[in-house]
């Protein structure tokens, strides 16, 4: 016979501790049991890491969107992927639920003196600069000195990693003084993927086209813009405009498939869609 799972109810806003927890964790406990699911009890870590991705993914879209009801469920199914990989810790034998919680603690306290110490900050910029100066004495103690730029994930989306590998850089003072300096390095690399563009050296364009996206997200961070964010709201506007130019066309042409429209034609209903 199935055994009943009750549901969790949560107490109050103002009462909650995040003691319902555990419950997540029985949970996916007696997902991965021997008569559990058959799913859950072939995932591994490299499984997991696209779900990972995906979930915090769908929760960005949540805030983006300011729909708190569905960040809510989102970050329930980001919390998910936490339980289950540390549950896939524990059948290793590496670690468990309570050491993800513990280190966590462990690390926040440890990297807030001025909340948890003596040390007298004046702002959050203090605030940044000593949780480097923290991170990197804990490397240096557990030996995983691996450079500057080793602690950023290569598999953040390309224009954020872009954006942490110029905010590394620039800690240590390899940076541009000032914006001008970000702005003519764009019109440098474009220069340089119009000469590449000519030659008409695939590979070179493509390195050309690389360096001018760089020197854009470092123009982004120098003007206090989040590249990323700044890209997905113009692909989100171009989304929307082109959604109007679609039903112009299926209106009044039958659809892309049952006309020939010309760029003109197609301009004028991207026009109306901007306007």
């Amino acid at each position: 016979m199935p055994r009943p799972f009750p549901p969790v109810k949560p107490p109050p806003l103002e009462e909650q501790r995040g003691e319902t927890y555990p419950r997540l964790v029985e949970l996916m406990q007696r997902l991965l049991a021997p008569d559990g699911c058959p799913w859950d009890r072939e995932q591994s870590y490299q499984s997991l890491s696209r779900y990972m991705l995906e979930e915090a993914s769908e929760a960005v879209d949540a805030i983006d969107r300011g729909d708190l009801d569905e960040l809510c469920e989102e970050l329930g199914d980001v919390l998910l992927q936490v339980v289950f990989l540390g549950e896939l810790g524990r059948r290793d034998g590496a670690f468990g639920p309570d050491d993800v919680v513990a280190a966590i603690v462990d690390k926040l306290v440890r990297r807030h003196p001025h909340v948890f110490g003596d040390v007298v900050v004046e702002g959050a910029k203090d605030v940044v600069h000593n949780w480097e100066r923290i991170k990197a004495r804990e490397r240096d103690r557990q030996g995983k000195q691996r450079g500057l730029l080793a602690s950023v994930p290569r598999s953040l989306p390309a224009l954020t990693r872009a954006q942490r590998v110029g905010e590394k850089a620039a800690e240590v003072g390899f940076d541009w003084p000032r914006q001008d300096g970000p702005r003519q390095k764009v019109d440098e690399e474009l220069a340089e993927l119009d000469r590449a563009r000519q030659a008409g050296d695939v590979d070179r364009i493509r390195e050309e086209l690389g360096d001018t996206l760089f020197a854009l997200v470092n123009l982004a961070r120098h003007l206090g813009i989040d590249a990323e964010a700044a890209l997905r709201g113009t692909i989100d506007k171009f989304g929307e405009r082109f959604a109007h130019v679609e039903e112009r066309v299926n209106e009044r042409h039958g659809g892309f498939a049952n006309a020939e429209l010309s760029l003109t034609d197609l301009d004028a209903y991207w026009d109306e869609a901007k306007r």
